[in-house]
């Protein structure tokens, strides 16, 4: 099966369907929740980056055990707010979630506000402001401008290229 799967497919689909079906996966009923948060941040970062046929997360996938990765993924939505899911088929719309609750927190939270500017800015960034300004009526830069000061806010808006932010 797996050299019909290798001979019939390419590219990342093989490489993603080739484990799946040469791999040896536990199926006892046996979770440890310390590797299912460890891999659930595994998970997030990799998506965060579209590392979508990254090898890590192919062998978390071929080889645990469905109750495993249904506790990584319970996680996962328990840690970041969405299920995984959501995450990989709409990314605009879960990163124009973490942007809304970072900056309608009390006290902006820096951190996740600066992950998603820096990351996605050379990405999807535009994406997420045309679904952040859809689905909270204001443009991401005014709430940016509006929760942030000085270097921070125009690195920021530096970073979602407003040219005259420096």
């Amino acid at each position: 099966m797996e050299e019909n799967v290798a001979h019939h497919t390419s590219g990342d689909f093989r490489k993603l369907l080739v484990p799946f079906v040469s791999a040896f996966q536990y199926e006892g009923d046996e979770v440890n929740m310390t590797l299912a948060k460890t891999k659930g941040r595994t998970f997030h970062e990799k998506i965060c980056d579209k590392a979508y046929s990254d090898d890590g997360l192919i062998q978390i996938l071929a080889t645990r055990s469905k109750s495993q990765l249904n506790a990584t993924f319970n996680h996962y939505n328990n840690q970041f707010g969405d299920a995984i899911t959501k995450c990989l088929t709409v990314p605009e719309k879960y990163y124009q979630k973490v942007l809304r609750l970072a900056i309608n927190k009390l006290g902006t939270d820096e951190r996740a506000l600066t992950r998603v500017v820096v990351t996605r800015a050379e990405v999807d960034l535009q994406r997420i402001a045309e679904e952040y300004k859809r689905r909270n009526n204001m443009p991401l830069d005014r709430a940016i401008t509006e929760d942030t000061s000085r270097d921070y806010e125009k690195m920021l808006l530096a970073l979602m290229g407003h040219g005259d932010a420096c």
